[in-house]
């Protein structure tokens, strides 16, 4: 059996923990960077990086990658009504996203940590490795290879064997979604998000989109599941049936081949403690996805970082550190997104329709238009003082009125707290 001691041992090279092994090589530690697949390799993903996430690029020091700008968004109700949801910088972050297919924004952001001095690992965790107390230590992998670390950072996407294997995930009340994803023979100006009713007044309890892409446009279908990970086929069999919505729309004219990918989410951190003694969750597998419009990559990103910043500044101390710093960056909108998200998928189809359609009526469209984007992308922490920034606080405030008792709210706020150290 061949066992390496490494400073951290960061398991998944997507986004968080690339950027975890940057930081925390570029800070003089020993870091493995492991990975089951291959470089260059595909993922599930609408393939657009956020302003937090350019943001978060360039304060790390990243030149931006080669992409298509994206910036205002298309949002089709059920009835097929429409609102355009504009964007505009803030004083933290540019008034613009990115689209690039993760397919070549991963190899890129793993060839930079691997530049850096991260190490590579190609292989698949099969168990956890522990001391004496039970405190996780390490990992095996199939091979037979064991790698030890002071710190062990989860970044393997959201069914997480780290987080599994340090005991920091109650799947019971995760809220879990799927979403599956071709890719089309399609130029797409704006991306596209649609509301849609998979049979008449039956809304589905998530949504689809069309992005724009480098070569080929992005079309997805999401489905948000709560516990209930049986009903992910939805995004699947309703796939097509979803794809032929678009092309009456008139927003999509060409077929979507059968290659297609699909991937789990985890939402909103309900259900994962981030950290505890040494083991770190990062991106996905601390469930760090928006928990109203799905993103990833911005919240992986940060969180990639903040865990890295909590080791090197002290590993005794890396676990409360960290799960400070994400109660400060998440907990004031995920403590009333999560529970917004939750209510909106258990409600009857009709009542999902209606709500589709509600937010896509002209005269309430327009109105809602410009706070909807602030709040619904995350992005009231910096946005400069305006109207859209004023209601989209308001309908804060209302959420958090609306939501102390919720479920889902507590148990955020349980898992984040100081009594998860040890």
């Amino acid at each position: 059996m061949r066992r390496t001691r490494y400073d951290a041992v960061v398991v998944g090279a997507g986004p968080a923990g690339s950027t975890a092994a940057i930081v925390l090589a570029r800070g003089g530690a020993r870091v493995a960077l492991i990975d089951k697949a291959s470089f260059p390799r595909d993922k599930a993903c609408g393939d657009l990086i956020g302003p937090r996430g350019l943001a978060l690029l360039d304060d790390v020091g990243l030149a931006l990658p080669d992409g298509r700008r994206v910036a205002e968004m298309l949002v089709v109700g059920p009835s097929g009504r429409r609102v355009v949801l504009p964007a505009r910088a803030g004083r933290t972050y540019p008034g613009h996203g990115l689209a690039i297919p993760r397919k070549r924004f991963d190899a890129w952001l793993r060839d930079i940590a691997l530049d850096a001095g991260a190490e590579p690992v190609t292989g698949r965790v099969g168990a956890g490795r522990y001391d004496d107390t039970g405190q996780l230590v390490g990992v095996a992998l199939d091979d037979g290879r064991t790698l030890d670390g002071d710190v062990v950072i989860g970044a393997d996407g959201a069914t997480s064997a780290v987080a599994v294997a340090a005991r920091l995930l109650d799947a019971r009340v995760v809220l879990w979604g799927f979403a599956q994803r071709g890719y089309v023979d399609e130029d797409v100006d704006l991306p596209a998000i649609a509301l849609w009713d998979e049979a008449p007044w039956r809304g589905f309890p998530g949504y689809g989109w069309l992005f724009p892409g480098d070569d080929a446009a992005n079309v997805g279908l999401g489905i948000g599941l709560g516990s209930r990970r049986a009903d992910a086929s939805r995004a699947v069999t309703r796939f097509d049936q979803f794809c032929a919505h678009l092309t009456r729309l008139g927003l999509l004219s060409a077929a979507v081949p059968d290659r297609r990918l699909g991937g789990w989410l985890k939402m909103g951190m309900v259900g994962t403690i981030p950290a505890r003694q040494r083991t770190l969750l990062v991106g996905d597998a601390a469930g760090l996805v928006n928990p109203l419009q799905g993103e990833g990559i911005a919240p992986a990103l940060a969180s990639g970082r903040a865990a890295a910043d909590a080791v090197l500044a002290g590993v005794g101390t890396a676990a409360a550190q960290y799960r400070r710093a994400l109660a400060k960056a998440h907990t004031p909108y995920l403590s009333v997104a999560a529970p917004i998200h939750a209510a909106s998928i258990a409600g009857p189809p009709r009542r999902v329709s209606l709500l589709g359609r509600a937010l896509t009526m002209p005269g309430v469209s327009r109105a809602i238009a410009g706070p909807w984007a602030v709040y619904w992308n995350d992005l009231r922490d910096g946005a400069p003082p305006s109207l859209h920034a004023a209601l989209a606080a308001a309908a804060h405030g209302v959420g958090r009125l609306a939501t102390p008792r919720a479920a889902t709210r507590k148990r955020l706020e349980t898992d984040l707290s100081d009594e998860h150290s040890q």
